[in-house]
């Protein structure tokens, strides 16, 4: 059933305000809202929900075919979409395809898909708690909100703002990327004025 394209991979990545990129062979995994139109909000992980399992369907539908990646779909996202936690994930498409093989050799995979979409559900209607993301990115930077204002010279107020609202205004979000980004540009030539220093003493 699979076709042989284990030479790829598929990768996560999710920003430190929380967009999220998939790729597979380094080209953007399609949403193929065109056949599962499951979820509104794009692709997600970490999680049982209704984004993880459109990522879960678009991922099984690269390396099978539609009827597969729809019934497989729950399953995939229980055992293996959940489990990635992280903001940076990779997985190769034979690992997926030794998913898929082994789920399809079992004696009775369709109670065992039925078994997970009955789980979902019932834990359908639970809602989920959002996160703040001004909260996040404090987190992340390991910086309170009054030093995160400093940062961007704007009021305490305005971050507490956007904290109360949940929500980081365009022109916000562009100054937190760029700060992060000059503060990693930063380790990097602390890193290299290291380096020669050892290389001046030897």
């Amino acid at each position: 059933m699979a076709i042989n394209r284990n030479n790829h991979a598929f990768k996560g990545h999710r920003t430190l305000l929380g967009t999220k990129y998939v790729t597979y062979g380094e080209l953007e995994l399609p949403l193929r809202y065109d056949l599962f139109a499951l979820s509104k909000n794009g692709f997600d992980w970490g999680h049982t929900g209704l984004s993880a399992q459109q990522l879960a369907f678009s991922m099984l539908y690269q390396l099978t075919n539609e009827e597969f990646a729809k019934n497989y779909a729950p399953l995939f996202t229980s055992e293996i979409v959940a489990k990635f936690n992280n903001r940076d994930w990779v997985i190769s498409g034979f690992d997926v395809l030794k998913w898929i093989n082994k789920n399809t050799q079992q004696a009775e995979p369709e109670k065992k898909v039925q078994e997970v979409k009955d789980a979902f559900k019932k834990s359908a209607k639970k809602p989920k708690l959002k996160s703040n993301v001004v909260k996040e990115v404090c987190d992340e930077l390991q910086i309170t909100q009054k030093q995160l204002a400093n940062i961007l010279e704007i009021p305490e107020g305005t971050v507490s703002s956007w904290a109360v609202k949940n929500e980081i205004p365009r022109l916000g979000k562009k100054a937190i990327e760029f700060y992060t980004q000059s503060r990693k540009n930063q380790k990097i030539v602390d890193s290299y004025k290291s380096f020669v220093k050892l290389l001046d003493i030897s």
